[in-house]
């Protein structure tokens, strides 16, 4: 049985795909853009009653967890085959209440997965960290993400 990790498949598929994982269904998130490089996702949840906290505000679990899978899968698809790509820490800041829907953009640019081909050339982890920022329907910032991704080459 192929992971998904080892499955072909264009961003755009992927999208489709990801916008069926019960767990982005059931809290009202979905991916409305990935780059056709691999370079960047926009996630976005709807504040619905179903997925507001006790306040009607937008559930903490839920915000830190909309950019979960996306930094490890858009290092792995541009790095290609042959590297190690995991989440290995994060962090949450709650700036304000979210009171309308929010939205993150994940960006791992070309730039930095050439720092990264060159930090793990030898085999060895290279830790990196990003910060991503989720914003309410006027562009104010929500909450600030600090997810560290891990990434080693695999060598033969």
């Amino acid at each position: 049985m192929s992971t998904p990790a080892e499955m072909k498949f264009s961003p755009e598929e992927f999208r489709a795909l990801i916008n069926q994982w019960p767990t982005f269904v059931a809290a009202k998130v979905s991916v409305t853009e990935i780059a056709p490089d691999w370079s960047h996702a926009v996630v976005r949840m709807e504040l619905t009653a179903e997925n507001a906290n006790f306040f009607g505000t937008a559930f903490g679990g839920t915000l830190f967890s909309m950019t979960d899978p996306f930094l490890p899968i858009l290092a792995d698809r541009q790095l290609g085959p042959g590297y190690a790509c995991w989440d290995k820490a994060a962090e949450i800041d709650f700036i304000r209440p979210g009171r309308s829907a929010v939205t993150a953009r994940i960006e791992v640019g070309p730039e930095t997965v050439e720092a990264m081909r060159i930090a793990t050339a030898s085999g060895q982890k290279h830790l990196r960290w990003f910060d991503i920022d989720l914003t309410d329907e006027a562009g104010e910032v929500v909450a600030r993400l600090r997810r560290q991704l891990y990434v080693r080459r695999l060598l033969d």
